[in-house]
């Protein structure tokens, strides 16, 4: 039998803490609910401040999210220093001290960093992490600088893309083919050969770190050669924010690590980039959008209703969009081998592929395709039916 919860904190006003917030309003919560969190915005979508919003006019507007329907309490432009499970309290730091009944973690991450012992040199590396970051770096395209990348992944790319779109020049440094260890070796070379149509330089070396010369940065590869620049752009993943809770007793081997519904424990569960959960290929970080929210609905849930409420399925989804191409995927990523194509074909058109797993799962595909998301998913596990007529 559940506890009945009068007041609820959420530490985090991402998407993790939005939905969970909203999730538990939804459900019937109708107590004291407060949300931390350290920036000072409403929250906001983080997938388009690397798309869209990168390329807005005059007024960036892309990432801007429906208004909430939670009315709870938020304490905007605070973070969370401290978590005592017993005593349950949240230790803000201006020194304020918020108890709690429930509690959910949803402290997202933060970017990583090139290594740089020039403190000259720091202050043109760039990160888009945050709505900040991508004001500063619409601000700091705006003139056409030279543009080094790093990081071949998902967001280094897009970034790579507006800012190609903006008018830089721009190389790209990464030690893996770009996009190869989120998609597999086919769809990385689809990608890659657009953005070099379009005038993308790649580097094909590891970045190890950052240095000033001449008023400049220069970009330190491992095999000993460095990229002159005006900017730096690092996209080279994110580290989750657990140190507020390293004194917690919560943390497994440094990491967040959360049950099938998200808990930790009865009274505090934790979604979004922060936690690890468990999936069909092991407990892991998935720091997606679509995977925070769908997260933060089950532990919200659990939360409330303990074993009642039901356990997480995960159903992995992943976008993209990036020098004209659109690509949306549903299933286990990346994908081996050549595809199974439903429409189109590999001349560069519009395309609908499959890829068939060794466990029998399968991964759809949309390239330049538009498919409404629940028959995509559909298509990656499908009824004969549906292999017939994907359109």
């Amino acid at each position: 039998m559940t506890v009945r919860l009068e007041r609820i904190v959420v530490v985090g006003n991402g998407i993790a803490g939005l939905t969970a917030s909203d999730s538990l309003r939804a459900a019937g919560f109708d107590g004291q609910l407060t949300i931390v969190g350290d920036e000072h915005h409403a929250p906001y979508s983080r997938p388009a401040l690397s798309k869209a919003a990168l390329l807005d006019a005059e007024e960036m507007t892309s990432h801007q999210l429906p208004p909430s329907t939670h009315e709870a309490r938020e304490l905007l432009g605070r973070r969370a220093l401290q978590l005592d499970p017993d005593l349950k309290t949240v230790v803000l730091d201006d020194g304020s001290i918020l108890p709690y009944d429930g509690l959910v973690i949803a402290s997202g991450s933060r970017a990583r960093r090139l290594s740089s012992a020039d403190p000259a040199a720091r202050r043109h590396e760039l990160t888009l992490r945050t709505l900040e970051d991508a004001l500063e770096l619409r601000r700091r395209i705006a003139n056409k600088p030279s543009v080094v990348v790093v990081g071949g992944g998902a967001l280094g790319m897009e970034i790579a893309s507006g800012c190609l779109a903006a008018g830089c020049e721009v190389t790209l440094a990464s030690h893996h083919q770009p996009m190869a260890q989120q998609l597999g070796p086919h769809l990385s070379e689809v990608f890659l050969a657009a953005g070099l149509s379009q005038g993308l330089k790649f580097a094909p070396a590891r970045a190890v770190g950052l240095r000033e010369a001449d008023g400049h940065p220069l970009v330190e590869l491992a095999d000993g050669s460095t990229l002159a620049t005006d900017l730096v752009v690092s996209a080279i993943g994110d580290i989750p924010n657990t140190g507020w809770l390293t004194d917690s007793g919560l943390l497994t081997g440094g990491r967040l690590e959360v049950d099938s519904r998200g808990r930790l424990r009865p009274d505090i569960v934790a979604a979004g980039d922060v936690a690890a959960f468990p999936t069909a290929r092991g407990i892991a970080r998935i720091p997606l959008w679509t995977s925070a929210i769908e997260q933060s609905k089950a532990a919200a849930l659990a939360l409330l209703n303990g074993d009642d409420a039901p356990e997480l399925d995960f159903r992995p989804y992943f976008w993209t969009e990036q020098f004209g191409l659109s690509l949306k995927a549903s299933g286990h990523l990346p994908l081996d081998g050549a595809p199974e194509f439903l429409e189109g074909g590999p001349d560069g058109g519009p395309a609908l592929m499959r890829w068939t797993h060794r466990d029998g799962s399968g991964t759809a595909v949309a390239l330049n395709y538009r498919i409404p998301i629940p028959k995509l998913r559909r298509l990656a596990n499908p009824t004969p039916a549906l292999v017939e007529s994907p359109a």
